[in-house]
């Protein structure tokens, strides 16, 4: 798949590793690339030490910080990308609500959206006025990686950041934010459409600023049927990638929602991350050969003893077979994650040769 001016493919040939970056553009690589979902962070003693002294917003708004944590696992892990540390209610944030984000419990938005008294409240902003931080991060992380590995932003699709404004805290079901959407849904649909907005806006800023990648999380896309996926969650999901995906490589990654991976194929984007709960062959049958895939070790696998790990791992990109695929997690590391259980997974798949494999 082409995307990108003449000019994107010059900022991308300075990039050293590669690797990511050729996946997503359909050309063959020596290996697997490999990354993992929230690599930056919480896992590694390094930044549990500036936990230690900033809150967390504190972290996400310093550029320097950020930057700090975006680097840590590139130096200590030697992943193939950078994600940039942020979190995906700093929109939710910038559109006017508060955001708390409490240790070890979870965000928690004092006054989420019910009516339509309450949507007032809500509104598009102006992205370089309220995210100016984030942008500034990206350049400052940018200089910092010297080219070593590409960048990666990202955002909360509509839908999942729908369920924080509306629930008002973490949830396994959010069965408020769906009875929102299903009992008044002409005012869900509005909050979507603003969200939507914002996010094009804010991803575009992240792309202007330096991200070589964009990942849009669907973290509760799962939750909905393929009807409602497609009408509360893909419908805006779509127009996000229809405003970006010329401008640089998009990934979905919809947890849960495998069901509609056919159709998110359609959207244009260059990639698709699937969770674990989904067999490889299976996967690639529904998205189709065109489209690379990203996926799917279980986070709570990597708990297993190492020689556990690489096996498995070697299963997994054995099923997955050559080209076309990025590794990575199911979902994010988990917090209690030993370091060399997280070097183990990325070497593994390092070390891997497509001459091992039998496909």
């Amino acid at each position: 798949m082409e995307f990108g001016s003449g000019n994107d493919f010059k900022i991308m040939s300075t990039i050293k590793n590669d690797l990511i970056l050729k996946t997503l553009r359909g050309e063959p690589t020596e290996r697997t690339p490999v990354w993992m979902m929230r690599q930056a962070g919480r896992y590694l003693p390094q930044y549990m030490v500036l936990r230690e002294k900033y809150g967390f917003f504190e972290r996400c708004q310093t550029p320097e910080l950020a930057c700090q944590i975006t680097l840590q696992p590139v130096d200590i892990i030697g992943v193939d990308a950078a994600i940039l540390f942020s979190d995906i209610l700093v929109v939710p944030q910038a559109m006017g609500l508060e955001v708390q984000l409490i240790e070890s419990k979870g965000p928690v938005l004092p006054n989420p959206v019910k009516t339509s008294a309450d949507l007032l409240r809500v509104r598009i902003p102006e992205v370089h006025e309220t995210l100016q931080y984030v942008f500034d991060a990206i350049k400052l992380i940018k200089k910092e990686l010297n080219g070593r590995v590409p960048l990666i932003g990202f955002a909360g699709a509509p839908w999942t950041l729908l369920c924080y404004m509306v629930q008002g805290k973490g949830s396994k079901t959010f069965d408020e934010a769906k009875a929102f959407c299903f009992t008044q849904p002409a005012l869900a649909h509005q909050l979507l459409q603003m969200i939507t907005n914002t996010t094009i806006a804010y991803l575009k800023g992240q792309i202007a600023a330096g991200a070589d990648i964009v990942q849009i999380f669907d973290s509760w896309g799962g939750l909905l049927s393929p009807d409602d996926f497609e009408n509360i969650s893909l419908k805006y999901i779509r127009q996000i990638v229809d405003a970006l995906k010329d401008e640089a490589p998009v990934i979905i990654f919809a947890k849960g929602a495998w069901h509609s991976l056919n159709k998110m194929a359609l959207t244009g984007a260059h990639g698709l991350g699937i969770d674990w709960c989904i067999k490889p062959k299976l996967a690639r049958q529904f998205a189709g050969n065109g489209i690379v895939l990203q996926g799917n070790f279980d986070p709570a696998k990597l708990l297993s003893p190492i020689p556990v790990i690489k096996k498995e791992v070697t299963e997994m990109l054995d099923a997955f077979g050559p080209g076309n695929y990025i590794a990575n997690l199911g979902h994010g590391i988990l917090p209690n994650v030993p370091v060399d259980h997280a070097k183990a997974f990325v070497d593994t798949v390092k070390e891997y040769k497509y001459t091992n494999n039998t496909h």
